[in-house]
């Protein structure tokens, strides 16, 4: 179903709303925005070009799932980068929710999962004295590629139902907001500590990080004072995972 853009701008007055029936990434789109202070928020049907970390595709189904990129602009430095996005985190997760009313797992740093699998993605980047912070979720796919089904899920998949992605964005750019002042009156120690009761993966998990073609196994020791993850390798090291790819083993 097209989105419904005058529903979701009559509830978020003020806000400047950019809808586009399809884009490469809403990221790029927002970049371009953002220079000249032109939006507040980029929403698209469908991504050609949808990106997450590291330069990966997010599978951006047309019409199915939320595609969005939030202009924030906090007084905050780009060394808050690693709270704000477990802040963006902890705000998609209170969206979904109060929409669909499931709880996600947050996988440190950036990803939301449903019995397992993820169905949902940050990207935060600093460009042009404005965060962009892309946020991908898949609402109302009812499949996925091959290459996906075993690690990718939706609300529709784990619920049964459809979601409204009209009232998903309003949540989430409320949402955002929140967590966002919560970051910038109280510093990073309240969102670390919301993060920690929210997460399976903040301690005592046992994983595998991939990061810069390295491998470490072992398990997770809490997070840092700025929102990097301690791990406790095989080894006996206690080291900090500043970036990378963290997958469980069971």
């Amino acid at each position: 179903m097209p989105f419904d853009l005058e529903s979701v701008q009559a509830a978020l007055p003020g806000r400047r709303i950019r809808w586009f029936a399809r884009v490469g990434s809403t990221m790029d789109e927002a970049a371009r925005l953002a220079a000249g202070d032109e939006a507040d928020v980029v929403v698209a049907d469908e991504q050609t070009a949808g990106r997450g970390r590291f330069g990966r595709c997010w599978h951006s189904e047309p019409e199915a799932g939320l595609y969005t990129t939030l202009i924030l602009r906090p007084p905050l430095r780009s060394g808050d980068i690693p709270a704000l996005t477990l802040a963006l985190a902890l705000a998609t997760a209170e969206a979904i929710a109060r929409v669909a009313d499931l709880r996600c797992d947050l996988r440190w740093p950036n990803d939301l999962l449903l019995d397992g699998k993820k169905c949902a993605g940050i990207l935060v980047e600093l460009v042009a004295n404005a965060f962009l912070a892309g946020i991908g979720v898949n609402v109302n796919h009812t499949r996925f590629p091959v290459e996906l089904t075993h690690q990718a899920t939706s609300l529709h998949l784990v619920s049964g139902r459809c979601h409204s992605r009209e009232r998903l964005l309003i949540e989430l750019v409320r949402a955002a907001e929140s967590f966002t002042r919560m970051l910038v009156e109280g510093g990073p120690r309240p969102v670390l500590e919301m993060f920690r009761r929210a997460s399976s993966f903040a301690r005592g998990r046992r994983v595998r990080v991939e990061a810069q073609g390295a491998a470490l196994v072992g398990v997770t020791d809490d997070l840092d004072s700025t929102g990097f993850l301690w791990l406790r390798t095989d080894d006996g090291d206690r080291v900090l995972i500043r970036s990378g790819g963290v997958r469980p083993l069971e």
